[in-house]
């Protein structure tokens, strides 16, 4: 008689989920493709039903970026406030994805939108997270001349999370870019001081210092791959992990 399968068991109590917007598009040029929503959210779906505490964080570059904009002549300033409301669309969209799957789910913003989200709260995010429920952040940092991926590692200090897992398009951290470099070569873990050294382009320079002073690793993984964010969750050796 065949033994029953063993359960995957979370490596995490609390995490923090970055997603860049283009995880968004899928294969379009611009926008939202729902079905890419969708997948996202069935995965999540499945990690939330593990047990695992999870904020996200996502970005706004599928619909505007802040400094692509100001290439084109709009005021740095404006450009990045106009990209902040492009990651509270795609957090109203995550939302809806997956409050139809089951997951209560709260957004909240940097910046006040009371009729839209909630405001960042820290406390009454961390208490989300303690009754089971998905807390999106949206709106960056509130401030213009910070990424999200800055906003990530905040945010994920302020709730007391135990690791920042970054979806991308590839399988982890490159000494080069692997779609121009075939030759390149994946790190299994690399230190914070590395990453800075080499100029890798994991997260922001501002990013991985705030992960370094707090000692706050970062495990990026290939978010294309159907169910690496349960694998990444669950401690199987996928992706990159940058720490101390």
């Amino acid at each position: 008689m065949e033994s029953p399968p063993v359960e995957s068991k979370p490596a995490y109590r609390r995490i923090l989920l970055k997603l860049s917007g283009e995880a968004l598009m899928g294969t379009q040029s611009f926008g939202i493709d729902e079905p890419v929503v969708v997948k996202i959210a069935e995965e999540i779906r499945e990690v939330c039903s593990l047990g695992v505490q999870i904020a996200i964080v996502i970005g706004g570059g599928n619909i505007i970026r802040g400094l692509a904009a100001s290439h084109r002549g709009i005021d740095r300033a404006t450009g990045d406030y106009m990209g902040m409301l492009a990651t509270v669309i795609n957090g109203l969209a995550l939302q809806d994805a997956l409050e139809k799957r089951g997951v209560t789910t709260r957004v909240q913003t940097a910046l006040e939108m009371r009729s839209v989200a909630e405001p960042f709260i820290r406390r009454r995010a961390i208490r989300h997270l303690e009754k089971g429920r998905v807390v999106v952040f949206g709106a960056g940092t509130g401030n213009p001349y910070f990424s999200t991926d800055t906003a990530a590692a905040l945010r994920a200090m302020e709730i007391k999370a135990d690791v920042i897992m970054k979806g991308t398009k590839v399988d982890g951290i490159y000494d080069a870019d692997p779609m121009v470099k075939r030759d390149a070569v994946r790190y299994e873990r690399i230190s914070y001081q590395q990453v800075l050294e080499q100029g890798l382009k994991v997260m922001d320079s501002t990013a991985i210092s705030l992960c370094m002073d707090n000692r706050l690793p970062i495990v990026v993984f290939n978010l294309r791959t159907p169910g690496n964010i349960k694998r990444a969750i669950t401690g199987e050796p996928i992706g990159s992990l940058v720490t101390a």
